[in-house]
């Protein structure tokens, strides 16, 4: 192979191996070190930030669990005061039914006495009424009417009835 046989070949090739080594030295002294530093830092701090995450995680789970158990109660509170605010204004109205209705039977007491007076009174003059209707009518039909027996016999007629 005419490539192989150049002179320059055997120079270029020591010095391919004197760069190579050169390089090879540098970096495996020099760069990788601090790019393997690099990296385990940037490991070391995902991790880190990864802790922080899943703390801050709990720390925000535990707040909601209290949050949560502070809106129940607040809310429970609420219904509580809800409820006793509901039975103390049924209590108040059912107070003030009471005195209405209380308040309610006596006028109804009192109007029914005055229309069992009203009643009395027009049972009483009823007997009158009858008798003088029932005299009036004897005499234009008869002439003449015995006022004793037209109050006897109306006297008798609203008893029968249950009127006198």
């Amino acid at each position: 192979m005419p490539q192989f046989q150049d002179p320059l070949l055997l120079s270029q090739a020591v010095w391919l191996l004197i760069i190579f080594g050169v390089f090879y030295f540098v970096l495996s002294f020099f760069v990788l070190p601090r790019v393997g530093s690099v990296l385990e830092d940037r490991a070391a701090r995902i991790t880190a930030d990864l802790e922080a995450a899943r703390a801050s995680k709990q720390q925000a789970d535990a707040a909601m669990a209290e949050l949560s158990a502070a809106t129940a109660k607040a809310r429970a509170e609420a219904q509580a005061a809800v409820a006793a605010a509901l039975a103390e204004a049924t209590a108040k109205a059912q107070a003030e039914s009471d005195v209405l209705n209380a308040k309610l039977a006596e006028q109804i007491n009192a109007a029914e006495a005055r229309i069992a007076t009203a009643r009395d009174a027009a049972m009483a003059a009823i007997g009158s009424v009858a008798t003088e209707t029932a005299s009036a009518l004897v005499s234009k039909l008869m002439g003449k009417a015995d006022a004793n027996a037209v109050q006897a016999a109306v006297s008798r007629t609203l008893a029968s009835r249950g009127a006198a």
